[in-house]
């Protein structure tokens, strides 16, 4: 299970894992249950160690997400960005859903693991 994602309770693989490094491997690939029991798969399509890695989820309630943690040298340290692209499905209605909860819903906890994915990349 990513160890930076708190709001997961179960995640299972479904690419050959035979070494930690192999979880944030190009082609990896995991089903995820979420605390709110929504669940869906995940692959990494890029990773850079200590750079860069982004993912694309299957979609969750029609919203397919491309995100992306970015680690950049600083000279006070090492800065992570986090971006996420995603369109809304169902016209007006997904626009106005977006607007009310979507950004809140996915930015809830990034902080958090934000911080903790950084502290595992830095490793």
């Amino acid at each position: 299970m990513p160890e930076w994602m708190d709001d997961l309770t179960r995640s299972e693989y479904l690419t050959e894992v035979h070494t930690p490094e192999d979880r944030y491997k190009v082609g990896t690939r995991a089903h995820w249950l979420k605390v709110d029991k929504d669940d869906h798969d995940m692959e990494i399509v890029e990773s850079r160690r200590h750079e860069k890695i982004v993912f694309l989820s299957s979609p969750i309630h029609g919203v397919r997400v491309t995100g992306a943690f970015t680690l950049t040298p600083t000279a006070a340290g090492t800065a992570l960005t986090y971006a996420a692209e995603y369109t809304m499905p169902w016209g007006v209605l997904g626009a106005f859903l977006d607007k009310v909860m979507m950004k809140r819903a996915m930015f809830k906890d990034i902080d958090g693991e934000a911080k903790q994915l950084k502290s595992l990349l830095e490793q």
